[in-house]
């Protein structure tokens, strides 16, 4: 592969990151602004689909540009997390009466929990 094409495959993969982090940055933000009346905020599921998403072809990215090889457990973990945040968000969308501050603390915790192990797992 081309230098030039690293590159580039390299941007991607950074410009993926931020949209990733922006992503759970909605769900934070959205899910603790409402932990006094407890409720999931209109834009959470949009940024729970959005970290997934984005976490999904970032990984595409780095196993199709070769930039590196990721740890495939932590990707799995990460995964996993991410899926149950959504998951969480979509029923308490649905099912407005089963949210409480407890529901709300753990998207929040779960969510907290998905970005240190990005951060701390190497």
């Amino acid at each position: 592969m081309t230098s030039r094409t690293l590159c580039g495959m390299e941007l991607l993969k950074n410009l993926l990151v931020v949209l990733h982090l922006l992503g759970w940055a909605v769900v934070l933000g959205g899910t603790l602004v409402n932990m006094r009346t407890p409720k999931i905020a209109q834009g959470v599921l949009h940024g729970a689909l959005t970290a997934l998403v984005t976490g999904i072809l970032m990984v595409g990215v780095i196993e199709m540009g070769d930039l590196y090889e990721p740890n495939q457990i932590k990707i799995a973990v990460k995964l996993l997390i991410a899926l149950a945040v959504t998951a969480l968000v979509v029923v308490g969308q649905r099912r407005p009466e089963k949210v409480t501050t407890g529901y709300l603390g753990a998207i929040a915790g779960l969510t907290v929990v998905n970005v240190a192990v990005a951060v701390l797992w190497r």
